[in-house]
This record gives structure tokens, sequence and C-alpha cells, in this order.
């Protein structure tokens, strides 16, 4: 009986590297990896490498991912797959989060359906999922309400980029300049990029370079936030980040710069309750957890 390894990741910039299971134990393991950038959206009975898994398979086979989602994301996708498993007799195995103490595969030893019970599980695990993100989501929106805006601060338009870089040699400061334009310094960086050499002595205001810090996030946080929409580089961390087992459950050991590290603590704010819906105490706990240790950081830069 073989051992089918599935794996995935969302963008070209991410790595399998943290889904690598030679260390739980597997024999002799058969790898399937689906090309860099293969969308979530995309049915996992549509993936190139799971269908070759799949006729690569023979009964009694089982199936290895290291998260569920790594293989599906909705209700209808997850009793999707696990109807095929269950056709062509094979076992599936997840190894973290929240599913990796189930039998997915168990069937009511008469009629051969899917216990009821799993069915359960999944809907409202799914369900809550559903939740995280609609609480994120009016997270965002009242951050917004009080004038906080989310995402990246947007570049210099092209009809302004030559007032930038006329000032910029006039002896306008990065910082300044940022501010008049609201726009990052990043973008002004971009905009006056050629002309940075012969100016470095004016750019003494500008931020430290931060260098990148591991932290130990808790489960509960690092089960929240997969379900939340991230940036890139937030989801990087996470995709990069290493699983340590503690007990029943787990930390994901995580390296990031400190500001990414700050922007994942603000996601996971709605695991502090609010907008009627009550906060889950072990959630609550384990934010708190994080928030502790990310408050050691030290910001670089006003």
């Amino acid at each position: 009986m073989a051992n089918l390894v599935y794996k995935r990741v969302s963008t070209d910039q991410q790595s399998t590297a943290r889904q690598v299971l030679d260390e739980a134990g597997i024999e002799d393991p058969v790898a399937f990896e689906e090309d860099p950038g293969t969308s979530s959206r995309l049915h996992p009975l549509q993936r190139p490498k799971f269908g070759e898994l799949l006729a690569y398979a023979r009964p009694g086979d089982t199936v290895h991912i290291s998260e569920m989602f790594r293989l599906v994301r909705g209700t209808g996708h997850i009793l999707d797959v696990l109807d095929v498993l269950h056709r062509d007799r094979l076992a599936l195995r997840i190894h973290d989060g929240a599913f990796s103490a189930m039998d997915l595969t168990a069937r009511h030893p008469r009629t051969g359906e899917l216990l009821s019970t799993v069915k359960f599980m999944v809907q409202t695990l799914a369900a809550a999922r559903e939740l995280q993100r609609e609480l994120t989501y009016d997270g965002l929106r009242a951050a917004e309400a009080t004038g906080s805006k989310s995402g990246r601060r947007p570049a210099v338009p092209a009809d302004k980029t030559g007032d930038v870089r006329t000032a910029y040699l006039e002896g306008r400061s990065i910082a300044a300049l940022a501010r008049d334009h609201g726009v990052s310094r990043g973008a002004i960086r971009t905009a006056v990029a050629d002309l940075l050499p012969d100016h470095t002595a004016i750019e003494a205001d500008a931020p430290a370079l931060e260098l990148p810090v591991t932290l130990d996030m808790p489960g509960k946080v690092a089960d929240f936030l997969r379900s939340a929409d991230l940036e890139p580089a937030e989801q990087a961390t996470l995709d990069q980040g290493v699983t340590v087992r503690r007990g029943q459950g787990y930390t994901l050991r995580v390296t990031a710069v400190p500001a990414v590290h700050r922007q994942l603590l603000a996601r996971c704010q709605p695991l502090d309750g609010g907008q009627g819906v009550p906060a889950v105490p072990a959630q609550r706990k384990a934010r708190r957890e994080y928030e502790n240790r990310v408050s050691t950081l030290v910001p670089t830069g006003p």
C-alpha cells in the first residue's frame, strides 16, 4: 500500500518546504506537487496533479496532506473529494490543523454512507471559517470607518512624479514627500530610484532596515489567519512557518520582519469578539499570547 503526499501553494512566491511530511513517519512517500500558483478556487478534482494522484492510486493507499486547506476550501469540495476517496477505497490522513484528529473517510458499516458525524463536523468547521472571514471583513470596515485603511498605500500618480522628483532634487526629504502626497516612503523611493545614489545624505530620516524575527504563533491564531484574506507577504509568512507540536495542539514558528508580525496581529483582532459575536476564550487567550510576543518587538521608524 502506497503513501501518496499531495502538496500545493497558492502563488509562485511561496514554497512547499513546510509541507514536507517525512518526519511524520511516512514510509516511501510518493509526492504529487501542483504547479506554483494553482488556485484554491479550482475544484480539487480538476487540478492536474491531484488527478494524477488519483490515477496512480490503488485501493488501500493513503493520501497525506499537511493541512486540509492545501486540498480543499469549501464544504462542497470536501464532500466531493471524500466521495471519490471512498469510491477508490483510499484513506486520507491530515497531519495538522482542525481536521488532523478526525477520520474523515469513516463510513457506516451497513449503508456505506459517510458518517453523519463527519458531515456535521465538516459543515460546522466550514461555517466557522465563513464566520471568521465575516468578522475579519467587519473589523476592516470598522477600521476604515475610523479613518484607518488596510492594504498597500497608493503609488505616486504619474502626473505627480515630475513634481516629486523636482522636490527631491531641491532637498525635500523622502519622509516629507510621502506625507505631502499621502503615499508610503517606498512609493517615493520608487519614483526617485535613479536619483538615490547621489542623494543618500538627504535620506537620513529614512527608517532603519528591519531584520526578520522568529516568533511562535499559537495554533488557534494560525488556524484563524489561514481562513483570512491576507497580503502576499503575510500569506508567505504562514506558508513558510514550521509546525511545532505542543501536546494536543501546536504552535507555528514564523519568521518575518516586525512589520509583518504586527500586520498579522491586527488581522486576528476579531478573536477578541465584538459586534455582537462573543469571543471564544481559548482563541482570545491565544491571540493575547501572540500579542504579548509581538509587543516585545521594537518598531523602527516613526
